[in-house]
């Protein structure tokens, strides 16, 4: 390889990875602007958590066809890409096979992921059948019509090709190694593309060189497009996975946060002998809190990066009671909108110089409408079926929250609850008196 081709590689690697960094401090840029939260407690637990469900993935195999495929192409794309270390030193240096001199390890390591490859080619082409043949409902709901099904789609399109250009490339290494062909140092285990080697019998050597240097650049120039091609697509969640369940909330299922501001209020009250002229007098320049969220920049961070490792697989959304009965509710699509809104807000930083101007816009009645939030029975099925510890409910009671706490606009059969509540302290709307007539009867 002559110094003109190191060069040119060293130019498209620096881009490929120097775009990919700018991206990704766009995203941590976006997840800051949630509130703040504190997620350092109980590290050992957190790490447990991200060690079985990011790393071992051991909520995915709850549905094991599709559990045990993803496996496959986790494994593949991890592993096989150990490769890419290999391919860097030698674009950069002008190497070929650098790792030959480990021997058999080598050998064992190539050998393991052409089959690793084959298995990831067997496993994305079912993933393709179940969502556009077979059609799974939750692959064909309203909430994947468009980019997200699209999006779906091109990324399986991406291993494909990645895992043939890989399983090419070492066949025709292959050949020019058995050709004796200089440069081409006789190393590795071919166990797959052995047989794919025999095509090039027939072939000049400069051919064969041709096809193995052009598998090679499109194989390394297809994994840094695929690299920045995540920054666009739900498949974020291949390296958001981690700190997400790291930071997962711990509290048993159904157990919520209390507002602060709203606790020392009731501290006061329910004190004889508190004095309410004692606390510090309110900063007269200050922004009042608002009570739960109306747009992303009200939830918290760790919601916000929720939203950014959504994988779209509507495992939360096929088990939502409210969206089998037919409510417009789907767990996906709250998380699909705050991504949206979060990606147009970073957007709209982007366009004023680090400054956000309002655009007249808001998750709540923009993006997720009062139905949606009210059909939920809060029951957590779409919490405990996240396959990554995404919490669906906890935006959705946030923006409950504000529809009633700063709106006063909750459904008239929960207003004359609360109502009943404050007045007769019981939801029904008997006097204080008559509130035990029932054990008579």
């Amino acid at each position: 390889m002559s110094y003109l081709d190191n060069i040119l590689f060293f130019i498209i690697l620096s881009i490929g990875i120097g775009y990919f960094a700018m991206n990704v401090k766009k995203i941590i840029r976006n997840i800051k602007l949630g509130k703040d939260v504190n997620r350092s407690d109980n590290p050992s637990e957190r790490w447990k958590n991200m060690a079985m469900i990011a790393l071992g993935q051991s909520k995915m195999v709850k549905r094991p066809v599709a559990g045990i495929l993803h496996i496959i192409v986790y494994l593949g794309f991890v592993i096989i890409n150990l490769e890419v270390l290999e391919i860097i030193i030698d674009g950069l240096f002008g190497t070929h096979r650098v790792f030959a001199f480990l021997g058999v390890f080598y050998d064992i390591l190539i050998g393991s992921f052409e089959v690793l490859a084959l298995l990831v080619l067997v496993a994305v082409i079912t993933f393709l059948v179940r969502r556009n043949i077979i059609k799974l409902k939750r692959f064909i709901h309203s909430d994947l019509k468009g980019w997200p099904k699209s999006d779906a789609n091109y990324i399986l399109y991406f291993e494909i090709v990645l895992m043939s250009l890989f399983l090419i490339l070492n066949a025709s290494d292959l050949w020019l190694q058995s050709m004796g062909v200089h440069h081409y140092t006789q190393a590795g285990s071919f166990p797959i593309s052995q047989y794919i080697s025999p095509i090039f019998n027939g072939m000049s050597e400069g051919s064969v060189i041709i096809i193995e240097r052009a598998a090679w650049w499109l194989h390394i120039c297809g994994i840094l497009v695929f690299l920045n091609y995540l920054y666009f697509s739900k498949h974020l969640h291949i390296l958001l996975a981690f700190p997400n369940t790291y930071f997962a909330d711990l509290n048993p299922l159904g157990q919520f946060d209390n507002l602060e501001s709203v606790t020392k209020e009731v501290k006061l009250m329910m004190d004889p002998n508190a004095d309410p002229f004692a606390a510090p007098a309110p900063d007269a320049d200050a922004v009042p809190g608002k009570f739960g969220a109306s747009d992303v920049q009200d939830l918290n961070w760790v919601q916000l990066l929720n939203a950014y490792t959504c994988t779209e697989c509507g495992r939360c959304t096929s088990s939502c009671p409210a969206n089998q009965t037919g409510k417009k509710l789907s767990p996906r699509k709250i998380m699909m909108d705050t991504r949206d809104r979060l990606v147009e807000v970073g957007n709209n930083i982007d366009l004023n110089k680090g400054i956000f101007v309002d655009d007249g816009k808001a998750l709540l009645n923009d993006y997720i409408t009062p139905e949606e939030l009210w059909a939920c029975t809060s029951c957590n099925a779409c919490v405990e079926e996240c396959p990554v510890n995404i919490s669906p409910l906890s935006i959705i009671m946030d923006m409950r929250r504000y529809l009633v706490m700063e709106q006063s606009a909750a459904p008239m059969s929960l207003n004359a609850m609360m109502t009943n509540i404050e007045n007769n302290s019981a939801p029904w709307q008997y006097s204080q008196q008559d509130r035990l007539n029932w054990k008579n009867e």
